[in-house]
């Protein structure tokens, strides 16, 4: 089994000797000194509550090793957790039902591309995405995606290999209609061609 290398920060000494002892526990993770911490393929921070201090060290991580965080915390707030998502944390554990078993299951479970949330947060998330999709984005005609209906629809025909005039006969669009919606997309994605757009939008889902 391939082994995970774990950065592990804490904000108090008790809490980083408990945690390290639990990582150490299990055979298939390596924990790191921190002079080895941007080679981290899973971080682990520990913080009471979520202070300027922490976010910043969070923001810090994400920039340095852009490695997904587990976040070992007491309490966190809707905004907070908006806060952390955008800091790379994938998986939150509150402070008072860690165990070995589950920090280890949070590591490998970010480690594989994953996320763990308690079920409170994932309700606040997906309150968030509603209100997202109904105040920014359907607004403005776009989804979830960041793209049209429209647009959509030109990168499936065009993965599906048809070319601007048959795309414009199957849209009932005009030629330079197409193209401008082609162009739209890409040049807002900042994506190099049309083969470009459709390996991305196929590779991130939106197809």
């Amino acid at each position: 089994m391939e082994q995970v290398s774990v950065a592990l920060q804490a904000m108090d000494a008790v809490s980083q000797a408990g945690l390290a002892s639990f990582l150490q526990s299990r055979p298939g993770l390596v924990l790191l000194p921190a002079a080895e911490r941007a080679a981290a393929k899973v971080l682990v921070v520990a913080a009471d509550r979520l202070t300027t201090e922490v976010v910043a060290t969070l923001r810090r991580s994400a920039a340095e090793t852009g490695a997904p965080v587990v976040l070992v915390t007491n309490e966190i707030t809707e905004t907070e957790l908006l806060t952390v998502v955008e800091c790379r944390v994938v998986a939150v554990l509150p402070r008072a039902a860690v165990t070995a078993e589950r920090l280890v299951h949070c590591v490998l479970a970010a480690a594989a591309g994953g996320g763990v949330m308690p079920p409170n947060l994932v309700g606040e998330l997906l309150k968030h995405i509603e209100r997202l999709q109904r105040d920014v984005l359907t607004p403005h005609g776009l989804n979830a995606s960041g793209l049209t209906p429209r647009e959509i629809d030109v990168l499936r025909l065009m993965a599906d290999g048809f070319d601007t005039s048959e795309i414009a006969g199957e849209l009932c669009y005009s030629e330079r209609t197409v193209k401008n919606v082609i162009y739209g997309l890409t040049h807002r994605l900042k994506l190099r061609n049309r083969s470009h757009a459709v390996a991305y939008a196929l590779r991130t889902g939106m197809i």
